[in-house]
């Protein structure tokens, strides 16, 4: 990072969704690296002013399309008409992404992001009750109807609500790492990051009345990532059986018990290769991922990068300014 705040376009097309238009402000304005806001957040529409919103809501948008022109990321909000985006919005989405902007879409904005032709050929998602017509509308793009997100390099599309905050997430960890975007959960009071691959549809996604949520086994096991952890070991401390377990750990969290237990103790290299310079082999121990080869493969699958590169990317020495703290679950420190 050059010491500038990278500049986020969020483009309103009305009638917005007044929560969906909130998201990339709420993620990123507020967030500081090395001492300096990491993010400038922009908001435009065609027609700037007020804009009108779903719900009988109105919103006062202050700048136009020119923005986009300078901004590194521009982010397309949920809209409630899908049909007819106006022209000026269109032009400038395929502008910026013929000079190599990164575009992203929130909810039903990947409905735009399609009709500006950007998504041709692409994987994308949208939220999951429009995935029929968004396929009747777009056929040449390859929807994904029951994800989270969609990485697909240059362009970006989330489902609909939370999923954008995990959207922009995903976004500030390729821009500044695990360790950062953890904390800027944290200041949103949000779980760890969900994968991408996560299905949209979770029939729990609160704790039951009836008490009988998974929610202390992963804790449990979030203090235990550096242990082997197998489901008998999960079943024994929730104390049910293991295809109970995997019922309703799927029904809680859109993830197979051991595909969840992987993205946990991925995040903990990835906070490892960040903020400590222990070797790989110690990482993958501290991890629970095992060996340096297999922390090597599944980092690599993750996010495209080797261990060694990533922590060149990423990697910040303990006690340096801005250095984030390594933590693991509530309560812990995992120590250099």
């Amino acid at each position: 990072m050059d010491g500038n705040p990278r500049r986020v376009a969020v483009v309103a097309v009305p009638p917005v969704t007044a929560f969906d238009l909130a998201i990339p402000g709420l993620v990123f304005g507020e967030l500081v690296f090395d001492g300096r806001p990491a993010y400038e957040v922009r908001v435009c529409a065609a027609r700037p002013g007020v804009v009108r919103g779903i719900g009988g809501l109105e919103v006062v948008v202050p700048h136009d399309l020119g923005v986009i022109a300078d901004a590194d990321t521009v982010i397309v909000t949920g809209i409630g008409e899908r049909e007819q985006t106006d022209p000026r919005v269109l032009d400038a989405l395929r502008e910026a992404a013929a000079a190599g902007r990164r575009i992203a879409s929130i909810c039903s904005g990947a409905f735009v992001l399609a009709e500006a032709g950007l998504l041709d050929g692409r994987a994308a998602t949208t939220y999951w009750t429009l995935s029929d017509e968004f396929r009747r509308r777009f056929p040449d793009v390859d929807l994904v109807g029951d994800v989270l997100f969609v990485d697909d390099g240059q362009v970006l599309t989330s489902a609909g609500g939370s999923a954008g905050v995990d959207l922009c997430l995903h976004l500030i960890r390729a821009d500044l790492g695990a360790a950062v975007a953890a904390r800027a959960a944290r200041t949103l009071v949000a779980g760890p990051m969900r994968p991408g691959g996560q299905a949209q549809i979770v029939e729990a996604p609160v704790p039951p009345e009836n008490g009988l949520s998974l929610a202390a086994t992963r804790e449990w096991a979030l203090r235990r990532l550096d242990r082997p952890l197998s489901l008998a070991d999960l079943a024994g401390h929730a104390r049910t059986s293991v295809r109970t377990l995997t019922r309703r750990f799927r029904a809680e969290t859109g993830l197979s018990p051991l595909q969840w237990l992987l993205h946990r103790r991925l995040d903990r290299a990835l906070e490892l290769l960040e903020t400590t310079d222990l070797p790989m082999d110690h990482i993958a121990h501290r991890s629970g991922i095992g060996s340096a080869d297999s922390l090597r493969r599944h980092l690599s699958r993750r996010t495209g990068l080797t261990p060694r590169a990533y922590r060149a990317a990423f990697g910040r020495a303990p006690g340096t300014p801005g250095a984030p703290a390594v933590t693991g679950a509530p309560g812990e420190t995992v120590r250099p």
